[in-house]
C-alpha cells in the first residue's frame, strides 16, 4: 500500500495563493500514484468534494481535535503555513493541531520574517520544534531559520514553489522584438496579475507607465485579479479606487486595464502568454516565495520586479531585471530598457528557459514525495 499524506491548508474555491498552491501540489501527488487527503480551512462549512477529506472552521479553536485526529489517519500530516490562514492571534490556532499530532509533520513554510513580532516568532518557534521537516521554498527562507530560530539546517529543505510548464517556443519568446504583417510595431504589454491590496505596489508601476508615454506604440499594462478578500473585508475596494482615481489623474486610462477576475489555470496561462513583460512592482523587502514570481518565470517571461528575496534568487543571473522598491523612475527606466534595447528580452527569455525545468511542478511533487519517504523511514527509526 502506498504512502498516504494528509495536507492542512487552503483549497480551492477559496481564492489564495497557498489555496492554489495546495491544488497543484495534491494534483501532482496524485498523478505520481500518491493518495492525498485535503483538510481545508473554511470561514463556514462547504460542501466537500475529494481530494477534501475534511474542513476547520478558521475562527474555532474546539476544531483542533477532531483535524488532528483526522490528520493523524494518514502516514504523514502536511501542513502549509502562512499567519493568515489559521485561527487566533497570527494562526497560533494551529499549535493546538500540532500538539495532537502522532505521524511526522512536514511544515511548508510559505512566509518566514525578517523582523517578526515576539507572537510570530514564538507560533514560528513552535511549529519548527513539532515538526519533523521543514520546507522552504528560497534559500533566503532556509538562512532566516538558520540565523533568527537556530534551526537545524539538516532539517530545513529547499524546494522551489512550482510551476506549470507555460513556455512558448524559445525562438519565439516575445513580441518585443517582432513587428505585424505590415511592418507597424506592436504595442508591448505588461502584465501585473494577483490579488490586489495595499503593498502590491501598483501604484509605482502606474507612475512608471507615465513616462513611456513618449514611446510609439505606447505600451499597455494589464491589472488583473480581484481584490483580496481579507483586504475587502477590512478596506473593501478603497485601494482599486485610490489605483483608478490615480489612471484618470496621469492620463493613462486609454493604456492600463483593470480585471477584477480570479483567474488561475488555464485562463490565468492564457493571459500569462499574451503579456510581453510581467512587472512585480511589489513593496516588500521581506518576501521570501512568490508564486506569481515562479507562474512568470515557467512561462519564460521577461520579469521586471523590484528586489525582493524570491526575486533576487530567481533573477539575478540573467533571467529579469532588478529594481529598488519603491522607485518608479527605476522601475520605468528598466521598463523601457526591456522594451527597446536589441536582444535583452530574448536573453532573459532564454535564461529562464534554461532555469525553469527544476520549478515545474512534476519535478517538485516528486521532491516532495521523496521527502515524505525520508521523515517516514526516519520516525520509524527514532520509534525503534
Amino acid at each position: 500500500m502506498g504512502t498516504k499524506i494528509g495536507v492542512l491548508a487552503t483549497y480551492p474555491s477559496t481564492p489564495c495563493g497557498i489555496a492554489t498552491f495546495t491544488e497543484a501540489l495534491v494534483k501532482h501527488l496524485g498523478e505520481l500514484k500518491v493518495d492525498v487527503g485535503v483538510i481545508r480551512m473554511v470561514d463556514r462549512p462547504e460542501v466537500m468534494q475529494a481530494p477534501v477529506v475534511g474542513q476547520w472552521l478558521i475562527h474555532d479553536l474546539h476544531d483542533a481535535s477532531s483535524v488532528a485526529a483526522q490528520l493523524n489517519t494518514f502516514d504523514v500530516a502536511v501542513i502549509q503555513h502562512e499567519y493568515g490562514i489559521f485561527g487566533g492571534l497570527d494562526g497560533q490556532y494551529i499549535l493546538a493541531v500540532l500538539d495532537l499530532l502522532t505521524v511526522p509533520v512536514i511544515t511548508v513554510l510559505h512566509t518566514v520574517l525578517s523582523a517578526p513580532t515576539p507572537n510570530q516568532y514564538r507560533v514560528l518557534e513552535h511549529l519548527c520544534a513539532r515538526s519533523s521537516a521543514l520546507v522552504t521554498m528560497t534559500i533566503t527562507a532556509q538562512e532566516r531559520l538558520v540565523d533568527q530560530w537556530h534551526i537545524n539546517p539538516a532539517r530545513i529543505h529547499v524546494i522551489s514553489h512550482g510551476a506549470v510548464d507555460n513556455r512558448m517556443s524559445v525562438a519565439n519568446p516575445s513580441r518585443i522584438t517582432l513587428q505585424s504583417s505590415n511592418g507597424i510595431h506592436l504595442a508591448p504589454q505588461f502584465l501585473t496579475w494577483g490579488l490586489l491590496g495595499e503593498g502590491k505596489g501598483i501604484e509605482w508601476a502606474l507612475q512608471a507607465m507615465a513616462a513611456l508615454k513618449d514611446l510609439k506604440p505606447a505600451p499597455t499594462y494589464s491589472i488583473v485579479g480581484q481584490t483580496h478578500p481579507r483586504v475587502l473585508e477590512r478596506n473593501g475596494e478603497h485601494y482599486r479606487s485610490k489605483l483608478e482615481v490615480l489612471v484618470d489623474q496621469l492620463g493613462l486610462s486609454e493604456q492600463v486595464n483593470f480585471n477584477a477576475t480570479y483567474l488561475s489555470g488555464p485562463d490565468l496561462r492564457l493571459i500569462v502568454r499574451k503579456a510581453d513583460v510581467i512587472v512585480l512592482p511589489y513593496d516588500s523587502v521581506d518576501q521570501v516565495t512568490s508564486g506569481v514570481l515562479t507562474e512568470a518565470f515557467a512561462a519564460g517571461k521577461p520579469v521586471i520586479s523590484t528586489a525582493f528575496p524570491h526575486a533576487v534568487e530567481l533573477l539575478s543571473s540573467g533571467a529579469g531585471l532588478l529594481v529598488p522598491q519603491g522607485d518608479p523612475d527605476a522601475l520605468a527606466a528598466a521598463m523601457r530598457r526591456m522594451i527597446t534595447e536589441p536582444g535583452l528580452a530574448a536573453a532573459t527569455t532564454q535564461r529562464s528557459h534554461e532555469l525553469a525545468t527544476s520549478l515545474l511542478w512534476p519535478a517538485v511533487a516528486q521532491q516532495y514525495i521523496d521527502l515524505t519517504h525520508t521523515v517516514i523511514a526516519h520516525s520509524f527509526v527514532s520509534v525503534a
